[in-house]
């Protein structure tokens, strides 16, 4: 029987399912675990008609990726499918611990609303440090990272030293496969305190904003200069890494202002000097002081996605020349478009991670869905407090169930969208852009971000060269 959709005539008993779009005088096919194939228009209309040749290399690719139906795998997909969404059923991994709001910087796009730090009634004390710590253990996964954020978290230093002694203790009778890791600007770290994270294998991760006039700019330090804090502590870092293999290796952060706009090259440039092999060139959240109207650090998203081509340009070309340099965030996309894996990024993903992937607690003990909800200045996304609450009470909360049908992709136009498997929604940043948890999804801010990357990595991947580096950044063998 011959379907209609649009204009394409569509042979129903022949091909199985799947959703399109058209990249340039391509068109890209994919379906729900997320194989894909980029067809001529001529091969397209073969295809969506049932007229391939089966001796056709087209045809003999379409059908070992499932787009036919007299060739499905069905327990291939159905594998494929309960793969990719293996994260329903093991609970939050990443629990994110604001040890303190206060902070010695005061960076232009501060997401977390951070306080200065003379502030008082900011800091986690002792008590609720060890039921934070209980709650994230009452955790159903085996997995376990705590993380920790501020503010500044160096400022409470001691409640980290708590928080991470008395992890490593419960630990030895719940035996998960416990991470820490450590989010800071440095500009308070010692020796004291670098032997403490090197001993208790504790990972870091900085933020580096590019050169230095960018990065003191971006952040600047009360009373000092923010990027030889940082790069300071980048070098020692990055000394004792080449000497000790068995230490994390030092991660590093950039936010893009619209002062950083014009470095495209020079921020890229920054992380090669100082030994980074990527990059991940992150927007402004829009939450927090990004999220402010007022802010004139903003920029529209066709403007930062100009910026990101061009950065993608000049590392793609580092690479053709025989440089190994990748940005994160086309690694988390291309593993999910190249690999049978689903690399668990909590924002890409449907449902997304609030709550179900992460939680976040606060320096007074409240529970929120995520590192999203607590930007927002407010108690919509709270689960509860782990001063009152159990895990059960907290996981139990009518908000997370919200949250979790607020950014399933079925429950809007995304489900038409050809890269639905590569894609996900933050209902936190909706509700804050759109005072809405269920606003059109199709065009918005979010969905016009993603687009634009996806468009940019699937367009290259035409070029088999680009292909193989962005198969290599993956470990992908190269192909004969």
């Amino acid at each position: 029987m011959d379907n209609h959709i649009g204009q394409i005539k569509l042979n129903k008993d022949k091909v199985g399912f799947f959703r399109y779009k058209q990249l340039g005088k391509n068109y890209l096919i994919t379906n729900d675990v997320g194989q894909y194939s980029l067809l001529s228009s001529k091969d397209f209309k073969n295809f969506t008609e049932g007229t391939l040749k089966k001796t056709s290399q087209v045809y003999k690719e379409l059908a070992g990726k499932n787009f036919l139906k007299e060739n499905q795998n069905l327990n291939s997909l159905i594998d494929g499918y309960r793969n990719r969404s293996a994260f329903l059923f093991d609970g939050p991994s990443l629990h994110i611990v604001v040890v303190t709001l206060r902070c010695n910087y005061n960076c232009i796009y501060c997401q977390a609303s951070s306080k200065g730090m003379c502030t008082e009634g900011y800091d986690m004390n002792a008590k609720t440090a060890k039921a934070v710590v209980d709650t994230i253990f009452a955790s159903p996964n085996p997995n376990i990272t705590i993380e920790f954020q501020g503010g500044e978290p160096l400022v409470n230093w001691p409640i980290i030293k708590t928080i991470v002694e008395y992890a490593e203790k419960k630990n030895l009778k719940a035996k998960k496969d416990l991470f820490i890791s450590l989010v800071s600007n440095l500009s308070k770290m010692d020796d004291e305190k670098y032997a403490y994270i090197c001993k208790h294998h504790i990972s870091v991760c900085t933020s580096l904003d590019g050169p230095e006039e960018l990065h003191n700019f971006n952040r600047p330090l009360v009373g000092g200069n923010s990027y030889k804090a940082t790069t300071d502590w980048i070098a020692k870092f990055k000394k004792s890494e080449a000497k000790n293999k068995s230490l994390y290796r030092l991660g590093a952060l950039v936010t893009i202002s619209r002062k950083s706009l014009k470095y495209s090259q020079e921020i890229v440039d920054e992380y090669k000097t100082w030994g980074f092999v990527g990059i991940h060139l992150r927007p402004l959240s829009l939450l927090g002081l990004s999220g402010n109207p007022q802010n004139p650090m903003g920029y529209s998203v066709d403007e930062f996605l100009e910026f990101w081509k061009k950065s993608m340009d000049y590392i793609i070309a580092l690479n053709l020349k025989g440089a190994f340099f990748y940005e994160r965030e086309s690694i988390i996309m291309l593993r999910k478009i190249l690999t049978d894996l689903d690399p668990n990024f909590l924002d890409l993903r449907s449902p997304c991670g609030a709550g179900i992937g992460q939680m976040l607690y606060n320096y007074n003990g409240l529970v929120y869905t995520c590192d999203e909800a607590r930007m927002l200045g407010e108690d919509t996304f709270v689960l509860g407090d782990v001063n009152k609450n159990s895990y059960k009470q907290i996981a139990s909360n009518p908000t997370l169930s919200a949250v979790c049908q607020a950014s399933v992709l079925e429950n809007s136009q995304c489900d038409y969208c050809a890269y639905k498997p590569y894609c996900g929604i933050c209902p936190v940043l909706n509700y804050s852009l759109y005072n809405s948890l269920f606003p059109p999804n199709a065009n918005n801010y979010r969905c016009r971000l993603n687009t634009g990357m996806l468009d940019y990595l699937f367009t290259k991947m035409e070029n088999p060269k680009v292909k193989e580096v962005f198969k290599n950044w993956l470990g992908i063998k190269k192909s004969k």
